[in-house]
């Protein structure tokens, strides 16, 4: 595993855990993945709009270097890249589910629009 700036001292369980989904996407990639499990980069760009090339790639590297994400590389014409989610990856997005459902009570409660996940 390589050394990351992100390893601490933390001041309580919760600094250590958003030292980890830091980053506007890391948490969509976690649902996304869990959604549909194994995907390949183009499908995860295309299923969140806005996220742009390089930002993808950095939060993959870093959640592969946190055991979050699974790289798998396939040495065939032309080259495949699958990501699929670890145990860790798993257990860090059902440890996110009950914010997911506070969210989604406070989208109906303030009225804002939800966006539809785009089909992909």
């Amino acid at each position: 595993m390589a050394t990351t700036a992100r390893r601490g001292p933390y001041f309580c369980g919760i600094d250590a855990a958003m030292d980890v989904v830091s980053g506007k996407w890391k948490s969509l990639i976690l649902w996304e993945l869990a959604e549909h499990g194994v995907r390949r980069f183009a499908q995860l760009r295309r299923s969140l709009p806005g996220v742009s090339e390089k930002m993808l790639i950095q939060h993959l590297r870093e959640m592969e270097e946190d055991g979050l994400v699974h790289r798998e590389v396939y040495r065939e014409v032309p080259p495949r890249v699958e990501y699929s989610l670890t145990e860790h990856g798993v257990s860090l997005n059902q440890a996110l589910a009950p914010l997911g459902a506070w969210g989604v009570e406070r989208i109906r409660r303030i009225g804002a629009e939800k966006v539809v996940h785009a089909a992909s």
